[in-house]
């Protein structure tokens, strides 16, 4: 191994972050590493990044291995203890390219407050490495503290990317090639709390859509939707650039339940959202995160995650079974057994194959402009699967026509 490789675990921020990473270590001259960007979103995402670390380890014997990401910022101490580890870098000091020129007076670790950091101008980046659509950092942190949630503490407090800086990121990438942008962020909905006028995410869009008329596909990561302003929901619904695809923090279906988790919103309130926006674009799909047993929840109270699927008419779900996370309140409340948090991930998990089998099934028939992904894969406008019968070209938009379904994909020929 002569160049710097990058193992990237967790979330789209991750993805953004490692390509500022790469280019860093590239300018740096770093060689023979393998970088380690983690995840912490939860106590298995830890476990596998350990995993992964020891295997490098054996596969490289004389290679540096460095970690960051947000586990190795909320528990930089477990990852210096292991012995294939030689550096430890916070989630700040990863993007900075003074932290990847060799020395012997850098720090094994390099990790500072993140809760001091109180602004956001990442590095900009011209191309995602082997990637057809483009990930765009523009907001980083949260100032909420839901009661099951370590990822504050691995990004700090909600910071915002400036308009200016935002438009010309995608500039650079549309140039580059990359036909759909994906805005992301820890809190997206939050934009511009911390900008001057606190703009909301809806101006962000619009600022976008206008400023880069060449932009194809314009799609949004996961959002609260107890934060989305007006003319948010104006942009989604009126302009056939924004991909109409949601993904919502939901978490749960049980009032009580999110009540416990310190979430701001209800079950009434994700219903209507829902409702609300498919009758402004009916095309409109939609996923969500949900927990399934969070400390204190009943059967009962289960069974109201498994009817919100149905009352949100979701497509997607990223079901998570609960792990308690140190440092957080939810990790002190009565747990459920393990045994039932299992059963209860699997029922959330086949009422999605139901729904998005459902969903499928209904599109056969249909042409959508799908963005390829390989040579034989792509993703429709509403983010679905699809399979090509011959070989396309990546990163190009196609029109295409839906043959069949299978209950994870769509085949599509032209």
């Amino acid at each position: 191994m002569s160049e710097a490789r990058i193992e990237t675990f967790g979330c789209r921020l991750n993805t953004f972050e490692s390509e500022i990473m790469r280019g860093h270590a590239e300018k740096a001259g770093l060689k023979d590493a393998v970088i380690f960007n983690t995840c912490a979103v939860t106590a298995e995402a830890t476990r596998q990044a350990r995993q992964a670390i020891r295997k490098a380890a054996k596969e490289n014997p004389t290679a540096q291995i460095i970690v960051t990401g947000c586990a190795a910022q909320t528990d930089p101490d477990m990852f210096a203890a292991m012995p294939e580890v030689s550096r430890v870098l916070g989630n700040e000091e990863k993007l900075q390219a003074s932290a990847w020129v060799s020395g012997t007076n850098r720090p094994r670790v390099d990790v500072s407050d993140i809760m001091l950091v109180k602004e956001m101008r990442p590095p900009m980046i011209d191309r995602l490495t082997a990637r057809t659509r483009a990930f765009v950092q523009v907001q980083n942190g949260c100032d909420h503290r839901c009661t099951f949630c370590i990822i504050p503490f691995g990004r700090g407090n909600s910071r915002s990317v400036p308009i200016a800086d935002a438009v010309e990121q995608v500039r650079r990438l549309v140039a580059q090639g990359h036909h759909e942008i994906v805005l992301s962020g820890v809190d997206l909905t939050s934009w511009g709390a911390d900008l001057e006028g606190a703009p909301k995410l809806g101006r962000l869009l619009s600022r976008i859509l206008k400023n880069v008329p060449e932009l194809k596909r314009l799609r949004l990561s996961s959002i609260d939707s107890i934060e989305a302003d007006d003319e948010l929901i104006d942009v989604i619904s009126g302009e056939a650039r924004v991909m109409p695809h949601l993904h919502l923090s939901l978490q749960s279906g049980d009032n009580m339940i999110l009540k416990r988790m310190k979430r701001r919103h209800s079950r009434e309130h994700s219903g209507r959202f829902c409702e609300d926006l498919r009758a402004k674009r009916p095309d409109m799909v939609f996923g969500a995160d949900l927990i399934a047993g969070f400390p204190t929840e009943t059967d009962e109270m289960f069974e109201n995650s498994l009817e919100i699927v149905d009352e949100c008419g979701l497509t997607y779900l990223h079901v998570f079974p609960y792990s308690p996370r140190p440092g957080t309140p939810a990790a002190k409340m009565p747990a459920v057994a393990g045994d039932v948090i299992k059963r209860r991930a699997a029922l959330l998990r086949a009422k999605g194959e139901q729904r998005l089998q459902k969903f499928l099934a209904g599109q056969v028939g249909q042409r959508h402009e799908v963005l390829v992904e390989t040579p034989s894969t792509g993703r429709t406008p509403q983010f679905a699967l699809t399979r090509f019968e011959t070989a396309m070209v990546p990163g190009a938009v196609v029109n295409a026509k839906v043959l069949s379904a299978s209950a994870t994909h769509l085949h599509v020929g032209m």
